[in-house]
């Protein structure tokens, strides 16, 4: 008992603790409102429609962070070292995504009339200009607050944006009762543009305006690209099934699937909340070695490992209560639900063992691990979609993510044992 309270004591007093403590309180309230916006989404669209949605947005999630070039990313491993360098690597963030914006979104608007359904192709503008602008501005807005360890803006930030989304489709499922796909998707864009521009007002407020050096750029364009490319994996492997779902005119089913890994998101946000917590002392302890990031690592790791399990468990015992909840249509969501439980338990494993390896300066070995996983998940998906709609979609995923943990925590363990690794590469600027 003793040695359990010493425990608590101190991570009590950590400010990993403290800082994961407003994430997740945060995103604590951003989870109850969450559970709030899906089921009066599903209730606003119904199944098909939803599924309509959903189909361009994650089609458009799988490049559209290629839109920032992983300049958050690369901003938050070198200003978590050196705070003053924070206003040139600010200002290149700003340059990249007004200028990759605007590239994404052409892309993907002429991709999407060939590669998905007509009614899904028809809102890919909307979800591009959400995604590319909106979604990214925030996510980068978030990194910023990380780095400089503020996360109760972080927190604040989140969970104003989860708010202004519930208000808007509890102001239409009031006012029209039914939406379409269209419909919810120029309100959603509409709020993601509105959140960025806030955001952004924030950092401007909290911190000195930004600077541009192109030769900083050039110098961590290819470490930028790295991160986005690892990024760009990462929604491979979790929007490949829903776009395919799409693509196959699987609309109902897409709705259905997508719905049930929605609840798979919201039970991963403990180990999300503890891994953006920990981020910059990652970073600080890989400037040391990957030993030391790994020790870190693991100590992380046994603290998420009894959550994800947790939150696994209360998936599968209240599976359904969100098909009730979720309305006609979704019936089969409940069992999506317990198809897809385990999933938490094999993001805390690829999560904090691959978050040790980028903070050691090792993203390129992360990101070989992420593109097996997602060839992995394309053969799956092109094997069992066809043949079993959405629960081939569920069984993919589902060696996807566990396939991801092994490789993830074997690559970190080799790498570890290799002597040769023991020392990070520098994060001088």
């Amino acid at each position: 008992m003793n040695i359990v309270h010493r425990e608590w004591q101190r991570i009590k007093t950590s400010s990993i603790a403290r800082n994961g403590g407003w994430i997740m309180a945060g995103q604590g309230v951003s989870l109850v409102l969450q559970a709030i916006y899906f089921v009066l989404l599903a209730r606003l669209l119904g199944a098909t429609e939803y599924g309509i949605f959903v189909g361009a947005f994650a089609f458009v999630n799988l490049i559209g962070k290629y839109s920032t070039l992983g300049t958050g990313g690369v901003f938050l491993r070198y200003v978590s070292i050196d705070k003053k360098q924070f206003a040139l690597f600010f200002g290149n963030m700003l340059l990249v995504i007004a200028i990759g914006g605007v590239a994404m979104t052409a892309i993907m608007v002429v991709a999407g009339t060939h590669l998905l359904n007509p009614k899904s192709a028809a809102v890919v503008l909307l979800a591009a200009l959400s995604n590319c602008f909106g979604l990214q501005i925030t996510t980068c807005t978030a990194q910023i607050f990380q780095a400089m360890e503020k996360m109760r803006i972080t927190a604040l930030l989140n969970l104003s944006n989860s708010f202004v989304r519930t208000l808007a489709a509890a102001a239409l499922f009031v006012t029209i009762h039914h939406a379409t796909a269209w419909q919810w998707a120029l309100t959603s864009t509409i709020v993601s543009l509105a959140g960025a521009i806030v955001a952004l007002g924030i950092v401007a407020f909290s911190f000195s305006g930004p600077q541009f050096s192109l030769s900083l750029l050039r110098k961590r364009f290819v470490e930028g690209c790295e991160f986005a490319f690892a990024s760009s994996t990462t929604s491979a492997y979790n929007d490949l099934d829903k776009s395919m779902l799409s693509h196959y005119g699987m609309n109902a089913a897409n709705g259905i699937y997508t719905l049930a890994y929605r609840a798979v998101d919201i039970a991963t946000l403990p180990i999300v909340s503890l891994r953006d917590a920990a981020m910059p002392h990652l970073f600080r302890k890989g400037a040391v070695g990957l030993g030391e990031a790994a020790d870190f690592a693991w100590r992380l790791w046994r603290r998420t490992f009894l959550v994800s399990l947790a939150m696994s468990a209360g998936m599968f015992l209240f599976a359904p209560l969100a098909a009730q909840f979720a309305g006609k249509g979704f019936g089969e969501v409940a069992l999506a639900m317990r198809w897809l439980c385990l999933i938490p338990i094999f993001r805390s494993v690829h999560e904090i063992s691959g978050s040790a390896l980028t903070g050691s300066g090792f993203q390129r070995y992360r990101t070989g691990t992420q593109i097996c996983a997602v060839l992995l998940n394309l053969v799956l998906n092109l094997w069992l979609i066809p043949r079993y709609s959405w629960h081939g979609a569920a069984w993919s995923s589902l060696v996807t993510d566990g396939a991801l943990g092994a490789m993830n925590w074997g690559m970190l363990t080799l790498l570890v044992r290799d002597s040769k690794f023991k020392t990070a590469e520098p994060a001088a600027s």
